[in-house]
């Protein structure tokens, strides 16, 4: 249920974002939503071979909701960062409007 809640929240800021600059909305709210997921699995990959290099076998003892836990701040990080990417990339390239310039 919680992971409910965070993927919403994902969605709503994304979608927020992309209504500020005139993006499609719904497409950058789902992809917010897959760089949540893009990241959790890109950092488990990461964290189950070094675990296995430092302690052969040891990621079969580990609980599925120990590391889904583990997981949920890398994802959470992706989603963060590409948030910042987009909107530093779209307040950048942002066209100035010509009339509020006359007279500056």
């Amino acid at each position: 249920m919680l992971g409910l809640l965070l993927l919403y929240w994902i969605g709503k800021y994304f979608y927020k974002l992309a209504e500020e600059y005139d993006k499609s909305q719904w497409g950058y709210a789902i992809l917010g939503i897959i760089s949540y997921y893009g990241g959790t699995i890109f950092f488990g990959i990461i964290i189950g071979i070094l675990s296995e290099i430092v302690a052969p076998g040891s990621i079969d003892t580990v609980n599925e909701t120990v590391l889904g836990l583990i997981m949920l701040p890398f994802g959470v990080l992706t989603c963060y960062l590409l948030y910042k990417y987009f909107e530093k990339t779209w307040k950048k390239n942002m066209p100035i409007n010509e009339i509020d310039e006359i007279g500056r």
